[in-house]
């Protein structure tokens, strides 16, 4: 109810304020609204999530129009550090990154993955690591990943970089 009288009173100011563009050239199409904005959102979590080929980004910003820097993934990956490795065989409270591009979902031997992630189907492409990146709970719904995201494009393919030559 809080949430409803919230969406209104912003809705009702952006009609009392409209008004008051003071002049000049007026754009041919309206922003969207708060309330719009809101619905598309929840229109986009409710979809469920991205098939395993679909790589499109909330964002918008497409992985090959991005050139990853390998030694600032190397700096951003610091925080997946906490659960994750680049060696080989060795898993933590993530699964082992070593040769990641390139292999299916859920296929690190010895880790114990959610059915969800076993099920995806995804194959970690650049592209699909991009999107993951980004938001994993968008891209896999019942992940047992934690991380909420990495917001910046550019570090995701820096990260990506990295993942493909961590020495």
């Amino acid at each position: 109810m809080v949430r409803m009288k919230s969406v209104t009173a912003v809705v009702a100011l952006a009609f009392l304020t409209a008004g008051c563009s003071g002049g000049g050239s007026e754009s041919t199409e309206p922003a969207p609204s708060v309330a719009e904005a809101a619905t598309t959102e929840a229109a986009a979590v409710d979809s469920g999530p991205p098939a395993a080929d679909d790589i499109a980004t909330l964002d918008g910003v497409a992985y090959a129009s991005l050139t990853g820097d390998a030694a600032a993934g190397k700096s951003a990956f610091m925080q997946c550090r906490t659960c994750h490795v680049v060696d080989p065989g060795m898993n933590r409270t993530g699964p082992s990154l070593a040769n990641i591009v390139g292999h299916e979902a859920g296929s690190v031997a010895g880790f114990n993955y959610t059915e969800a992630t076993a099920d995806s189907g995804i194959i970690w492409t650049e592209e699909k690591l991009f999107q993951f990146l980004e938001k994993p709970q968008r891209v896999i719904p019942k992940t047992k990943m934690i991380f909420a995201g990495m917001p910046d494009a550019q570090k995701r393919a820096d990260v990506i970089a990295y993942l493909k030559n961590p020495s």
